[in-house]
C-alpha cells in the first residue's frame, strides 16, 4: 500500500503543478495579445520613418562628418543585452545570451582581452548571468518591462547616445529576440551605433524635395528620433517574443503534465488491482486452509 501512497502523492503533486501551468500559459497568452497590438500598431509609423529617414539620408549626399556616423579606434564596446525579467520561458533567455557571447567572440575578442567591454543589462534573467560569470555589468535598466512606454525607452536610448557622442563608447550593439510569432522568435545583434547610411542616391526621394535649412541638417535632426525608434521597437519585439515563448513552454508543460497524469493514474490502477487481487487470493487461502 505505501506504493499507492506514492502515487497518489504524485498525482495530486502533478495536477497541482498542471493547474499552475495552466493558469500560466493563459495569462501568457492575454499578454502576448497586448505586446502584439502594441508591436502592429507601432510598425506602421516605425516603417514610414524609416522610409523617409533613409531617403533623406541618400539624398543629403555624404554624411561621414556627422557625428553619430563617427568610426574610432578609442572608446569602449557597449553591448546592450535584452532578456526577461522572468523564466520559465523555454530558451528565450539562453538563446539571447548565448548570442551576446558569440557576438564578442566574433568581433571584440581584443576588447574583451582588455576589459574593453561594458554590458547594459536589460532584464533580470540576463544580467544574472553575467554576474555569475563575473562580467562586466556597467549598468542595469530592468524596469523598463514594467512599463514599457515610448517615453521612458527615449529617455534611457538619450543615456545611450550621450555615451557615443562623448566619445566613452566607440560602438554601441543591441542583442535581442526578434518576435516572428507566438511559437518563433530569432535573436538579432545590431549596431546601434555608429550609424550606417545607404550610398548618396540609392533610396532618394523622387520628385522635387526641398530640405531647409539643408538636407543633412534634417538628416541630423531625425537621427535621434530613429535612433529612439530603433530601440523602442527592440524592447517592444523582445517582449512579445518573451510572453509567445512562454506561452508556448506552459502549453507544453501542461500538456507534458497530463501526459504523465495519464500514465501515473494508469499505473495507479495497475497497483491497486493487483493489491486487490493478491488480498483476494490471501482471503480464499486461507478460507481454503480451514476447511482442511
Amino acid at each position: 500500500m505505501s506504493g499507492l501512497k506514492e502515487i497518489r502523492t504524485r498525482i495530486g503533486s502533478i495536477r497541482t503543478t498542471r493547474q499552475v501551468t495552466s493558469a500560466m500559459k493563459m495569462v501568457s497568452a492575454a499578454k502576448l495579445k497586448k505586446a502584439q497590438d502594441a508591436v502592429i500598431s507601432f510598425r506602421p509609423y516605425a516603417m514610414k520613418f524609416k522610409e523617409l529617414f533613409f531617403s533623406a539620408a541618400a539624398g543629403a549626399g555624404t554624411l561621414e562628418e556627422n557625428p553619430y556616423t563617427a568610426r574610432s579606434d578609442q572608446g569602449r564596446v557597449m553591448v546592450v543585452l535584452i532578456s526577461a525579467n522572468r523564466g520559465l520561458c523555454g530558451a528565450f533567455n539562453s538563446a539571447v545570451i548565448h548570442a551576446a557571447m558569440d557576438l564578442i567572440e566574433e568581433k571584440y575578442l581584443s576588447e574583451a582581452h582588455d576589459d574593453l567591454v561594458d554590458f547594459m543589462a536589460i532584464g533580470k534573467q540576463g544580467e544574472k548571468f553575467l554576474l555569475s560569470h563575473k562580467i562586466r555589468v556597467s549598468g542595469s535598466h530592468n524596469h523598463l518591462f514594467d512599463q514599457l512606454d515610448y517615453d521612458h525607452c527615449a529617455a534611457f536610448c538619450d543615456e545611450v547616445i550621450t555615451g557615443f557622442l562623448t566619445g566613452k563608447y566607440k560602438t554601441i550593439e543591441l542583442v535581442y529576440n526578434d518576435f516572428v510569432n507566438a511559437a518563433q522568435y530569432t535573436q538579432v545583434r545590431e549596431t546601434f551605433l555608429p550609424l550606417q547610411f545607404p550610398g548618396p542616391g540609392k533610396e532618394a526621394l523622387t520628385g522635387d524635395t526641398i530640405y531647409e535649412p539643408s538636407a543633412e541638417e534634417v538628416v541630423t535632426g531625425m537621427i535621434p528620433m530613429w535612433l529612439r525608434i530603433t530601440f523602442h521597437k527592440a524592447l517592444l519585439v523582445s517582449w512579445a517574443a518573451e510572453q509567445g515563448a512562454r506561452m508556448t513552454a506552459m502549453h507544453q508543460a501542461t500538456d507534458n503534465a497530463t501526459d504523465l497524469l495519464n500514465d501515473l493514474t494508469l499505473q495507479y490502477n495497475k497497483a491497486r488491482q493487483a493489491a486487490i487481487t493478491k488480498e483476494i487470493l490471501e482471503i480464499t487461502g486461507g478460507a481454503e486452509a480451514l476447511r482442511k
